[in-house]
């Protein structure tokens, strides 16, 4: 499904030492960066991407090496669907700016951050509405606490945010105990996302009776394959998310939504629009609320505008290479 080509021959299969590196600004500051940084590797089905945040260790980051290797060496499994239905992201920002990009996003859902670290929760209460407002009574909320509550803080977020009428929380709190409690006590559903990170996961949500949704990403869960054995093991609705990759990583999170037996939401995967730039001139962007199925084909005056010294980001891949061979 990705054929990907550049005026670069692909080298062995899996090699780190020829992946390019990029470094993409974003339009608002996000998960406290303001640049997006991976490595682009190229193998016999395509281009992979591997661009784990700069906290993951060898061990968390071989994942995001494993879902590179997948793109890049197998490709994925047949799409069920041809186009998958996405929300727009909203960051912490002011509610003036937040209807702005509702209203910019096209979409019918918005995903709105909340619980930003130096923040009130009356700037909480004004983005949503700013956002209920520009999206209209049809449209769906949601909002995205990232786990920064506590039970109490959160029951009570929720309980007021829900006058904008929230389609579902995601992760209100950090841990699987805390998801539990906050659903027991709120209308609201929960959805688990940094709960969902390894394959043994999902069993724990289920017993802990944490979430009503899961949030799955295709890098943290080591490729498409990987996350599909989640989602069938988690036995929830799946909302398919992003991490803000290029439009080549984005690729992967929308052969995951489109492979998926269901989709009952709209995914997090419109996430170009956060970036000031793509490695392709064909970025995946938002038509009338959804994402095509479709290849990515990188596009070597792209990527060269965004190029950087790839030398880290090869020893990175190694190591956690290193981890999936061990």
């Amino acid at each position: 499904m990705t054929t990907s080509r550049t005026h670069e021959e692909p080298g062995p299969t899996g090699d780190s030492s020829r992946g390019r590196a990029f470094a993409i600004g974003l339009r608002h500051r996000f998960r406290g960066i303001t640049v997006r940084e991976g490595l682009l590797v190229r193998g016999p089905a395509g281009w992979g991407e591997f661009s784990p945040f700069a906290e993951y260790g060898p061990r968390e980051a071989s994942r995001w090496w494993a879902a590179c290797r997948e793109a890049a060496d197998q490709g994925w499994p047949d799409p069920v669907r041809d186009r998958v239905p996405v929300n727009v992201t909203v960051p912490a920002v002011d509610p003036e700016r937040a209807a702005a990009i509702v209203a910019a996003g096209g979409c019918a859902t918005a995903k709105v951050k909340v619980a930003e670290k130096g923040q009130d929760p009356s700037e909480d209460l004004a983005r949503i509405e700013a956002v209920r407002s520009a999206i209209g009574p049809s449209g769906r909320v949601r909002v995205d606490a990232n786990g920064a509550w506590d039970v109490d803080t959160a029951v009570r977020m929720v309980r007021e945010l829900d006058r904008f009428d929230l389609e579902y929380v995601e992760q209100p709190c950090a841990t699987l105990e805390e998801l539990g409690a906050v659903r027991r006590r709120v209308d609201v559903p929960v959805a688990a996302d940094e709960s969902i990170r390894r394959a043994e996961d999902p069993l724990r949500v289920r017993a802990a009776e944490a979430a009503d949704i899961v949030v799955l990403k295709v890098q943290p869960l080591g490729g498409v394959r990987a996350a599909l054995r989640v989602a069938e093991a988690c036995g929830l609705p799946v909302v398919v998310s992003s991490a803000v990759e290029s439009s080549v990583g984005l690729a992967a999170g929308v052969a995951l939504a489109a492979a998926l037996p269901e989709l009952p939401y709209a995914c997090g995967l419109a996430t170009m629009q956060m970036l000031t730039a793509d490695v392709t001139t064909a970025p995946l962007l938002p038509e009338d609320g959804s994402l095509p199925v479709r290849p990515v084909h990188v596009d070597e005056e792209a990527l060269t505008a965004v190029e950087v010294d790839a030398s880290a980001w090869r020893e990175r891949a190694r190591a956690a290479a290193a981890v999936t061979s061990s």
